[in-house]
């Protein structure tokens, strides 16, 4: 089985300190892919590096909700420029998170409105986050895609359902984590069943929410195998078979990165 991780943190210290041992770990396990997800405006050199090093990684260039505002307003052209770099494969994260509230909420939206431009500018898939935001998160981006579509995952989901009718409306992707894997995650499973198998990705965010059978150690992409079968068994197909849907779906998302064998893997 060919496998993707859609969304992880690879510059992030436990992992970028035994980064040869960790992405030799998910090639046996059969991950073929990963992008490894900036979350601040100074970590773009470095998950750039991180693409450069390895020819089957490649990154987003983004701000993390939870830092929004806090290295100056980003603007759509900052982004726009960054992302020329030909492993740059996405937009993000960016997004709304009123968990935490580590910034302010008007932050939040305005660094999210860049990152939408940006997105509709380079037709780069858009990472968002979401976390206790369905209704401004739905409003949002249905807002934004009157205005001009752009692609885009709602990753690491964790939302209702209306929430992802609407995304899926408008064409997004759902991207479920390790936490579909948790025994209280019922609700999550029930949207789970309902998002098209043509919309469904799988990621780790790795190092965090490591799935059942490792939940509460470090994660890491090769733990995507977890989250896969967790998925299959929901959808009530095999591992393989959801194995090359993801992995499709993914190819068809990042559309910047080449499928193994094609020949065509960036410099």
């Amino acid at each position: 089985m060919q496998l993707v991780d859609s969304h992880c943190h690879l510059d992030y210290e436990g992992l970028a300190r035994d980064l040869d041992a960790v992405v030799a770990r998910a090639r046996q396990a059969g991950v073929c892919r990963m992008v490894t997800i900036s979350n601040q405006r100074s970590a773009w050199p470095g998950v750039v590096r991180i693409a450069e090093r390895y020819e089957d990684i490649w990154c987003t260039i983004g701000v993390h909700p939870h830092h929004a505002g806090e290295e100056g307003l980003i603007e759509p052209d900052d982004l726009v420029e960054a992302a020329r770099h030909p492993r740059v494969a996405g937009i993000g994260e960016s997004g709304l998170d009123y968990h935490y509230e580590n910034a302010p909420r008007d932050a939040q939206f305005e660094s999210f409105a860049a990152h939408i431009k940006a997105s509709r500018h380079t037709g780069l898939p858009l990472v968002v986050h979401s976390r206790d935001a369905d209704r401004d998160m739905a409003q949002t981006l249905e807002d934004a895609w009157r205005e001009g579509p752009f692609p885009g995952v709602l990753h690491c989901f964790t939302g209702g359902g209306e929430l992802a009718e609407r995304a899926l409306a408008i064409g997004f992707y759902i991207s479920l984590a390790g936490i579909l894997t948790f025994r209280s995650a019922g609700a999550l499973r029930e949207v789970a069943r309902m998002v098209p198998m043509d919309r469904l990705l799988v990621e780790t965010d790795a190092p965090f929410l490591a799935p059942v059978p490792n939940r509460g150690k470090r994660n890491e992409p090769a733990f995507v195998r977890h989250t896969l079968a967790a998925l299959a068994g929901v959808k009530e197909v095999s591992e393989e078979h959801m194995a090359a849907r993801t992995t499709a779906n993914f190819h068809a998302l990042f559309s910047r990165i080449p499928e193994p064998g094609s020949g065509t893997l960036a410099a």
